[in-house]
């Protein structure tokens, strides 16, 4: 009998819980570089990024980009390290050093991609090419993973922070 009162009430406690919050972080680098590219494809910058599972802000900075920055997005991606599509856009500074942000509702799909490392961010600037393999005027990119120790330069790092999608229950 006392299952019977308990039940609902947990059902309803459970349902006005607010939801867990996770925390994101990218390091911002160069696009592939070849002996065509590496002179108009440079820079550096990170990001960090907050979800509750329903919303998704993202916060950053890049410097040293060779030519102004013109737009940001967010990309998904089948797999982290793989050109995907563009499915958010976020506010650049249109400089060669600025800032990167932008709050978003996000579907389910959207939600599954973030925790499965499937987003990305992407900065495009004037000088990068059209037409390459990883599309069109990208400069910077870096996948939201969730956020974690980061060690110096040689140092290992340790733990799977780089293998999010085997943290993900099954669905």
């Amino acid at each position: 009998m006392t299952f019977k009162i308990l039940a609902p009430a947990l059902v309803v406690l459970a349902l006005a819980a607010p939801a867990f919050a996770a925390d994101y972080q990218t390091n911002l680098g160069p696009m592939p570089l070849d002996d065509e590219t590496k002179a108009v494809i440079a820079g550096r910058g990170d990001a960090t990024a907050t979800s509750d599972g329903k919303t998704l802000s993202v916060k950053g900075a890049f410097h040293g980009l060779p030519s102004n920055a013109t737009d940001a997005h967010i990309f998904v991606s089948p797999i982290a390290g793989v050109p995907g599509k563009q499915i958010l856009d976020l506010d650049v500074t249109k400089a060669t050093a600025g800032t990167v942000s932008g709050e978003f509702k996000l579907t389910s799909a959207q939600a599954t991609a973030l925790r499965t490392g499937k987003l990305y961010i992407q900065i495009n600037s004037e000088k990068a090419p059209d037409g390459v393999p990883w599309g069109a005027k990208g400069t910077l990119w870096g996948w939201l993973f969730p956020a974690h120790e980061t060690v110096g330069p040689d140092v290992p790092q340790e733990g799977h922070w780089f293998t999010p999608q085997l943290d993900t229950p099954s669905r």
